[in-house]
C-alpha cells in the first residue's frame, strides 16, 4: 500500500481536505465538493446484477477490477463503494472488499471498524430511541401513541427481533423491535445528505412517532436535531482508500440493497465525478433492488445522470435460475435456460433509457467452451457481452470490459424515472412490481392499506417508494427462482422515511434483522500477537 496522502494527491484531493486516519486510509472534507463545483462531471457507470447466488456475483471485485482497468487505458477513473457492515461480516457474507487482484487495501481494517462511520450511526440512532422512552417516562407532552422508530444493532442477532423493554411498574414497559445498523434511516440520510445543513435538516424531519391525533412527531419535536447531527457529524465525510493497484475508492455509507437503497453516498458519487472522468459506483444486490433504487431515489435526490450500467453475472448464477440443483457443478443446459432471469434484469436496465453491459465474471473452474457459449447467447439478447477475470488477472481481466464501458458511455441515452412522483405511492408500487418484478401487481394488507391512509394525511404521498424484499428473487418469495410470472408483491407495511426522503414499503418476509448461520464466519476470525488479522474473506 502507498501512504493514502499520494493516492489523494494523484486524485486531486488537496492535502487541507484530507483528514487521515493512519497511513493508508482519510476522510475527505465534504466541504470539498463546494470548492469544485465548477470542474465538469466525469461519466458515472452503475455496476448492477442478475440475481445473485447465495455467494454473490462479485459486483465490488467488479467494480474495482473495472476502475483498475479503466486506469490502465489511460482514464483517470474512480471507484465509489458502500462501506461493509460489520453484521453480515461476523455472520456469512464476508468484508465486502472485492478479492483477489481486484480489492481494496487495508481489507481487514475496512472490513471491521474503519473510520468509525457505523458506530457513528448506531449511536444516534439509539440516541433517538432513548430520548423517545425517556420523553414517554417524564410526562410524554407530546402525547406519543404509536412509536415507529424502531433501535438498531450493528451485529446480526435473532433474538432481538421482537423483545420488551421498560419491564418494571414505573418503566413504560412495551414492545420494541431491533433491526441492522444498516437498515437506520439514519444510515440512508447520511448516504442522500448534501452537506451538514442538510444532514440537520433531514434529522429533524425525521418522523418517529405519532401522537394520539395521528399527527407526525419527528426528531425536531424531540428536540434532538442537534445532538444527532453532531454524532454524525464527522460520518458525513467520505472515506478514500485505495485498490491494490492504487485506484482512488471512495468507501462511504452502507444501506443495505434489500431493505434501503444499497449504495455508496450521493457525496462520495458527486465528488468522485469532480475528480475523474470515469466514475464506477456499485449498486447493491440486483436490477430491481439496488440498480431500480439508485435511478429513482439517490439520481433523482441529486440529479444524477447515468452514463451506462453494468450487470454482472456468473455461470453459477445462470444454473440457479436455471433450475440446476447444484449452482456449483458444471451444467451449461441450465446456464442457457438461466439466461431468461438474466434478460430480465436487461430489459429493466432499459426502462430507465440505459444500455446495458453485460459483465460475465469468470470463476476458476469455468472453461473457455462455456464462457463462449454463454457470451454468444447472451449476445443474442441485443447486448455487449465481455468475460471479466479481474479477480485473478487485476486490470488486464477487466480491459474488455473497461474499453465497452467507454464505447457505451460515448453514446447518448435516454435516462428517464420509472414514475412521476405526483403517482400515489400504490401506485409507484404497483408500477414497481409490474414494469420491474414482472408481477402481475400489488396486494397491500390492512395494515398496509391503514399506513397508505395516514401517509396521505401526512402529506407524503408524493415521496419516491423504497422496497424492501427479498434478493434471492425477482418476486418476494426466495423460493422462486428464474424469471417467475402470474405472482403478485405482497406489501406488508408502509412505513414513512420523511428525513430520508422516501417512503419505504415492506413485502414479504424479509427480515430487518438478520440472523447468523450455524457457524458464522466470527469463528473464523483470529488475530496474532503482532496485531495481523486472519479469518475475514
Amino acid at each position: 500500500m502507498r501512504p493514502i496522502t499520494e493516492i489523494a494527491f494523484e486524485a486531486g484531493i488537496p492535502g487541507e481536505s484530507l483528514i487521515p486516519y493512519g497511513a493508508h486510509f482519510a476522510k475527505v472534507r465534504a466541504s470539498l465538493l463546494h470548492e469544485l463545483k465548477d470542474k465538469p462531471d466525469g461519466r458515472l457507470i452503475i455496476v448492477t446484477a442478475m440475481s445473485p447466488t447465495p455467494a454473490g456475483e462479485g459486483k465490488t471485485t467488479l467494480t474495482i477490477g473495472l476502475t483498475q482497468a479503466l486506469r490502465s487505458l489511460g482514464k483517470k477513473a474512480f471507484a465509489c463503494i458502500r462501506q461493509p457492515s460489520i453484521g453480515p461480516l461476523l455472520g456469512a457474507k464476508g468484508g465486502a472488499t472485492g478479492s483477489g487482484s481486484s480489492r481494496v487495501e487495508p481489507a481487514e481494517e475496512i472490513a471491521l471498524h474503519f473510520t468509525g462511520d457505523d458506530y457513528a450511526v448506531s449511536t444516534s440512532h439509539n440516541l433517538v430511541s432513548s430520548l423517545i422512552d425517556n420523553h414517554i417516562y417524564h410526562g410524554n407532552s407530546l402525547n406519543m401513541e404509536k412509536v415507529l422508530w424502531k433501535r438498531v444493532s450493528p451485529i446480526n442477532d435473532r433474538s432481538l427481533r421482537k423483545v420488551r423493554i421498560g419491564l418494571g411498574k414505573a418503566a413504560g414497559e412495551r414492545e420494541e423491535e431491533f433491526h441492522i445498523s444498516a437498515a437506520s434511516e439514519l444510515m440512508a440520510i447520511l448516504s442522500l445528505s448534501a452537506d451538514l445543513a442538510d444532514l440537520k435538516e433531514r434529522v429533524s424531519r425525521t418522523i418517529v412517532a405519532l401522537g394520539k391525533d395521528g399527527s407526525a412527531i419527528t426528531v425536531r419535536d424531540l428536540k434532538a436535531s442537534g445532538a444527532t447531527a453532531a454524532l454524525l457529524k464527522d460520518a458525513l465525510n467520505p472515506n478514500l482508500a485505495q485498490s491494490i493497484r492504487g485506484a482512488p475508492v471512495f468507501i462511504h455509507t452502507g444501506p443495505f440493497g434489500n431493505i434501503s437503497i444499497g449504495c455508496s453516498s450521493l457525496l462520495s458519487a458527486k465528488m468522485a465525478l469532480k475528480l475523474g472522468e470515469y466514475v464506477i459506483t456499485e449498486a447493491g444486490f440486483s436490477t430491481e433492488l439496488g440498480a431500480e433504487k439508485f435511478f429513482d431515489i439517490v439520481c433523482r435526490a441529486g440529479g444524477l445522470r447515468p452514463a451506462a450500467a453494468v450487470i454482472v453475472a456468473t455461470l453459477g448464477a445462470l444454473r440457479l435460475h436455471g433450475g440446476a440443483s447444484d449452482y456449483r457443478a458444471k451444467n451449461m443446459k441450465a446456464a442457457l435456460k438461466g439466461i431468461d432471469n438474466l434478460r430480465k434484469h436487461i430489459e429493466n436496465v432499459a426502462a430507465f433509457g440505459l444500455s446495458a453491459i453485460v459483465a460475465l465474471n469468470r470463476y476458476k473452474d469455468d472453461t473457455d467452451e462455456e464462457i463462449d457459449e454463454t457470451l454468444s447467447n447472451i449476445r443474442r439478447l441485443g447486448c455487449m457481452a465481455v468475460a471479466v477475470d479481474a479477480r485473478d488477472l487485476g486490470a488486464p481481466g477487466g480491459i474488455e470490459a473497461a474499453e465497452a464501458v467507454v464505447k457505451a458511455c460515448s453514446e447518448e441515452n435516454d435516462f428517464n424515472f420509472l414514475y412521476p412522483l405526483d403517482l400515489p405511492i400504490e401506485e409507484k408500487v404497483s408500477t414497481i412490481a409490474r414494469s420491474i418484478y414482472g408481477a402481475e401487481g400489488a396486494v397491500f394488507s390492512a395494515e398496509a392499506r391503514a399506513d397508505l391512509e395516514r401517509i396521505e394525511r401526512l402529506g407524503l404521498s408524493a415521496l419516491p417508494v423504497c422496497i424492501a424484499k427479498t434478493p434471492k428473487s425477482l418476486s418476494d418469495d426466495p423460493a422462486l427462482l428464474g424469471r417467475p410470472n402470474g405472482f403478485n408483491i405482497n406489501v406488508r407495511e408502509v412505513r414513512p422515511a420523511t428525513g430520508a426522503g422516501y417512503v419505504v414499503a415492506v413485502c414479504g418476509n424479509v427480515l430487518l434483522m438478520p440472523g447468523m448461520p450455524e457457524h458464522p464466519l466470527a469463528e473464523e476470525i483470529d488475530i496474532d500477537a503482532s496485531g495481523r488479522i486472519t479469518g475475514i474473506r
